[in-house]
């Protein structure tokens, strides 16, 4: 595993304060030690901590302050008052500051005083009660970093694999017409840049995935592959990136081929998630590419109706964690190497 060592600490934001969030982040500092998890900082309210949780907790005002605190206590950047926190009572106040949370971690990041931004899991229809318009966290970071969406890429990554749905969260009918060959160049290049850039990989090898059953079959079961697939991957190799494909997606996951790549692209959402999380249920990372700044994610979301009974596995929370402060310190390499 690449070095995690960084003199910056991990800023975790707890998300909306009436889900799994504040008790996920306060358990990976309970199992620091058994993790080797680097100092991090939760940036929320204090008080969704304490409902959940009675370990020792050290209200920090400055990020000088965080490694001097992390042995001893969870160190938590409080912002405000959300109000009585009641786990799974989703509430306005709550979703407020689970938003200004997640403008005040991209801040400290974007200004380098941490070294990666781990986001808690929200609630977007209690943001969306409070002005929030956009689709996700991913989309808010990018804007705020100014990154456009469409350069921001979701990657899912664990210890075995890593995966890239190039269309998201959009109707399977819809995937055919958005599957480009200039979206697939361009996240092409953006996964083969963090690759190399936040991983490490002198010279990473990626995969594409065909859309339609055995790649095809030549055009006989659909054609997106020869129209659309192969002139991006063949400009692709043109720049110099190194992938295969289109490959049928049937048995591109079983063990000696998947292990081949260091990247999956994937024509779409369930493609690339399900036999990711066959793999990575527990321990997979979300992270996003193409910003100025690391973003990791644990892969699941608020989980109101278990919030508070002590169910919430922090397992995806430490993995986050360790994966942002991993690519924090890989990326700092690379741009020590390119000076």
């Amino acid at each position: 595993m690449p070095d995690n060592r960084n003199p910056r600490p991990i800023a975790v934001t707890l998300g909306d304060p009436a889900g799994v969030g504040p008790e996920v982040a306060a358990r990976a500092w309970a199992l620091r030690g058994d993790h080797d998890l680097p100092p991090f900082v939760a940036i929320g309210d204090i008080a969704s901590i304490a409902v959940v949780w009675d370990g020792p907790i050290r209200r920090v005002g400055d990020i000088a302050e965080v490694a001097l605190a992390f042995a001893d206590a969870l160190p938590v950047w409080h912002l405000e008052d959300s109000g009585p926190v009641v786990p799974g009572s989703p509430s306005k106040a709550g979703a407020t500051c689970a938003l200004h949370a997640l403008e005040t971690g991209i801040g400290l990041s974007r200004t380098q005083a941490t070294g990666g931004l781990v986001t808690g899991p929200v609630s977007k229809s209690q943001l969306y009660g409070v002005g929030y318009t956009h689709p996700g966290q991913t989309e808010f970071i990018a804007e705020r970093c100014g990154v456009t969406a469409t350069n921001a890429v979701m990657m899912l990554a664990g210890p075995q694999l890593r995966v890239v749905p190039l269309t998201v969260h959009i109707p399977l009918a819809e995937v055919p017409e958005r599957l480009t060959s200039e979206l697939i160049v361009a996240k092409g290049r953006i996964v083969a840049r963090a690759l190399k850039r936040d991983f490490g990989i002198e010279k990473p090898l990626i995969a594409i995935a065909g859309l339609n059953p055995h790649a095809g079959e030549s055009g006989e079961i659909g054609d997106e592959e020869l129209r659309v697939i192969r002139p991006a991957v063949e400009q692709l190799l043109a720049e110099g990136i190194a992938i295969e494909g289109p490959l049928a997606a049937d048995s591109l996951f079983a063990p000696h081929v998947r292990t081949r790549y260091d990247a999956l692209l994937c024509a779409y959402h369930d493609q690339a998630l399900a036999p990711f999380k066959a793999l990575h249920f527990h321990d997979g990372v979300n992270l996003t590419l193409g910003l100025p700044i690391i973003r990791t994610s644990p892969d699941h979301g608020t989980a109101f109706n278990i919030a508070g009974t002590g169910a919430a596995d922090p397992g995806p929370t430490i993995a986050a964690i360790r994966m942002a402060a991993q690519l924090a310190a890989a990326r700092e390499r690379s741009c020590a190497a390119a000076a």
